[in-house]
């Protein structure tokens, strides 16, 4: 039976760990705190402390567990501890700096110290300020160099890392508490030393302690699906894999930043693939989806390469490649893209991830992309001008990825537009929204047969007849006879 111990810490006991060190897992998600969260915990522990009460400050709950080698894993809090060495490092420059080193200032670098770095067992010093107590297996090379130098050097200049600009905070707030606090500073340091407590989970197994990790971010703590299901793949991962994985999932990562969009996005365009009779439905949770059987669809051995590919087809949409895979995007394609990139939500992309992941091994698919985004144009912005909102095609867009990701082959695009009685088209888009203005002038731009090159992605909507008229012949308008027309659709170009 496996076994948890809870013991409450201060945070010198948490980080005082003699010869061990803290490792932050490569499956964990990068250091991601801003100033506003370092703000909150300072604001949090100065109010605390101004009370000058004997209770204690609750910075919550860690998840860990233990290598063979001593070392301790964090499972969960990783973000909480990272920020707390760089808060230590920051107190420890502003007593470096003191003019005068009395007792005080003595005692209170000894009591840091060990917190950061491995002390000599014989003389109790500090002999190699390169030897600390944490390492992330996460971060890149780059960045876990500047952790490591700024916790060594305190600081490093003309660095825009995370880690620097947490630290430059702490530090000035240091130096601001204590000319404000000229009798109280020290006071502070102690009770960030002594008074804030943690509850750490001890957990005798790695399983155990991805259980509870788990269990705490699905009852609301701050880490995204994606950060869950990292963890999970990890967890069933066999370890002569497991760093095979992480080099996958951190290109993953790269590729979809480079797509300008997020791994979540990434999981739930791939939901609406593999879903079955869930891809219908409007409203689904990705964790719960993903969670169901033991997340057994993280199982599947096509699920990185499905996601790797679908992150590259959005890259090459990003980057307007047209020498993607051999040509497959045509230029005819990537105008309707761009048309659909002006529409006022997003969820034409489910359904043309779920077309691209259905259809892409086809020997035409460099014919039909285009029919289809035609097709998809022409539903979406229809019924946007019909009814303007978002649940006008949710419902028919998720029904066509369920009938797209059956796999039949002669599938085509078939969304009738219900109700709909074409002779009213001039006069609703007359009155449409202006949120889908810009993407159907650039729809009529590029029917234009002399249309041949794809529109910049950022351009602009011009008057003909200026909104501030101007005193110039018009052949024969003017001020009055144009006021009419100054907002209809033959008024607008695109600069």
């Amino acid at each position: 039976m496996e076994k948890l111990s809870v013991n409450k810490k201060n945070i010198t006991d948490l980080l005082s760990i003699e010869n061990k060190k803290f490792i932050i897992p490569d499956y964990q998600r990068e250091y991601s705190w801003d100033k506003e969260k370092c703000g909150i915990l300072w604001e949090d522990i100065t109010g605390f402390s101004k009370e000058g009460k004997e209770k204690e400050y609750f910075l919550g709950t860690i998840v860990i567990c233990k290598e063979k080698n001593e070392n301790i894993i964090i499972i969960d809090g990783q973000q909480r501890i990272t920020s707390l060495f760089l808060l230590l490092r920051a107190f420890y420059k502003k007593l470096e700096e003191e003019s005068k080193e009395d007792d005080n200032i003595k005692g209170l670098k000894l009591k840091i110290e060990p917190c950061i770095w491995k002390i000599d067992p014989i003389s109790g010093k500090v002999t190699d300020k390169k030897n600390i107590h944490i390492k992330s297996k996460v971060a890149t090379a780059t960045d876990n160099d500047v952790f490591h130098r700024i916790l060594a050097e305190g600081g490093l200049d003309n660095n825009k890392s995370k880690y620097q600009k947490n630290y430059n905070f702490f530090y000035e707030k240091c130096k601001e508490y204590a000319t404000e606090n000229t009798t109280r500073w020290q006071g502070l340091l102690v009770d960030i030393l002594k008074k804030c407590i943690v509850f750490p989970i001890d957990c005798d197994s790695f399983d155990s302690a991805l259980t509870i990790f788990s269990t705490l971010n699905d009852r609301g703590l701050p880490l995204t699906d994606s950060d869950i299901f990292k963890s999970e793949i990890y967890k069933k991962t066999p370890d002569n894999k497991k760093e095979e994985f992480i080099t996958q999932w951190k290109e993953l990562l790269e590729i979809a930043k480079s797509a300008k969009i997020s791994l979540n996005d990434l999981f739930s365009f791939y939901l609406r693939y593999i879903g079955g009779e869930s891809r219908k439905k409007v409203e689904i949770s990705l964790r719960k989806f993903y969670a169901e059987n033991s997340y057994k669809r993280l199982k599947e051995p096509s699920l990185m390469d499905d996601l790797d590919k679908l992150a590259t087809f959005w890259q090459a949409i990003n980057k307007k490649d047209l020498d993607f895979e051999n040509k497959k995007i045509s230029l005819e394609a990537y105008k309707y893209l761009h048309c659909l990139h002006c529409y006022p939500n997003e969820y034409w992309r489910y359904i043309t991830s779920v077309f691209y992941l259905t259809k892409k091994d086809d020997s035409n698919f460099r014919e039909i992309f285009p029919k289809f985004l035609k097709r998809l144009t022409a539903f979406l912005y229809v019924k946007f001008i019909e009814n303007p909102t978002v649940n006008a095609i949710k419902g028919d867009t998720f029904n066509e990825c369920q009938k797209l990701s059956s796999k039949d082959r002669n599938y085509e695009m078939n969304i009738k537009l219900e109700g709909f009685k074409e002779p009213s088209l001039q006069t609703m888009i007359s009155n449409a929204t202006t949120k889908i203005i810009k993407g159907l002038i650039l729809l009529y731009a590029y029917q234009n047969a002399q249309q041949k090159e794809l529109i910049l992605e950022q351009f602009e909507i011009e008057h003909i007849f200026p909104k501030k008229w101007q005193d110039t012949n018009y052949n024969g308008w003017n001020q009055e006879d144009a006021k009419e027309f100054l907002e209809k659709f033959g008024n607008k170009m695109i600069i």
